[in-house]
């Protein structure tokens, strides 16, 4: 998660327009996240179905990390030096949620692939209860890595480093080489991991479109699979950050800090929007509910003394 601006000082008006605009990015994208929030929470039929509780759940899931990643940012301009502990604090729940993202899109990946290849056993398996118990096992699996990098800096650095401030951002926080070949694994792992369940689900489900003699609910479960497969592209635009920072900053240089602040832009903040969006704008029971509940709530206020 690249959560921190570089560490290049910039003039004071450009510090002011660009944590105005990240600023402003994140209440927007938190609040149109928050009306999906509030629609699932104000309708118990959506409780009651493992696809929506595990959708409801990466909305919120990445509202933290947007929370989390704005407020570094800011942060970084505001204090520049953070206490370690508060600092960790911070950094391992955005890792946590960057994870997780991933992880929750192959589960609702699965969700579908038994929907439609297990039909008879689905309302048996993907219970709310046992959704709930996944989502719980995906934030133990999600904190493992920054467990790991909090370990190796406890057994690498001296005792003192923990009551020290320090630029809160990943590679200077976590900067062994211990470190890096983690960062590199268990992302390999993990996203190897993520696309093959994708690309397993999104094959069976189709394979069963084409043997059903109806298969109007295999397709549309073959095309939500495919629109996984789009959201996880999506989480995995922050992997080309320092990629698309390398190649534009060895072309222009003196702009280092501009290409630094718009990959960030690009590769962190937009996808959180678009990821939560395309899935729930998508679903007309979603949004049918969703514009019901908000109608009524404009309308009470609009006819309130």
């Amino acid at each position: 998660m690249n959560s921190t601006s570089d560490l290049v000082v910039d003039s004071y008006e450009e510090a002011v327009v660009k944590n105005i605009v990240i600023v402003l990015l994140g209440v927007i994208i938190n609040s149109i996240n928050g009306m999906f929030v509030v629609t699932f929470l104000a309708n118990p039929i959506f409780s009651k179905d493992s696809r929506y509780i595990l959708y409801i759940h990466l909305v919120i899931n990445d509202m933290i990390m947007i929370f989390v990643s704005v407020t570094l940012y800011v942060m970084s301009y505001v204090l520049r030096l953070l206490n370690f502990p508060f600092c960790c604090m911070l950094l391992i729940l955005g890792t946590t949620t960057f994870m997780i993202s991933p992880l929750n899109l192959a589960g609702m990946a699965v969700e579908r692939f038994i929907a439609v290849c297990k039909p008879l056993h689905h309302y048996q398996i993907c219970t709310p209860q046992r959704t709930y118990i996944f989502i719980c096992f995906l934030w133990c699996i999600g904190v493992i890595p920054s467990l790991a990098d909090f370990s190796i800096l406890l057994s690498t650095q001296p005792s003192s480093f923990q009551r020290t401030v320090v630029y809160c951002y990943p590679p200077i926080v976590f900067p062994t080489k211990l470190h890096k070949d983690r960062l590199t694994y268990s992302q390999i792992i993990y996203m190897s991991l993520v696309w093959f369940i994708v690309i397993y689900t999104y094959c069976n489900v189709m394979f069963t479109a084409k043997k059903a003699s109806s298969g109007n609910s295999a397709n549309k479960a073959r095309n939500t699979i495919l629109l996984h497969g789009v959201q996880l592209l999506l989480c995995m635009l922050s992997y080309l950050t320092p990629v698309l920072d390398f190649i534009l900053i060895s072309l222009f240089p003196v702009h280092r800090s501009k290409i630094n602040f718009l990959t960030y832009l690009l590769t962190n903040i937009m996808p959180r929007l678009l990821s939560p969006l395309i899935y729930g704008v998508r679903d007309q029971k979603f949004v049918k509910k969703m514009k019901e509940h908000f109608i009524c709530k404009f309308c009470f206020l609009k006819i309130a003394p």
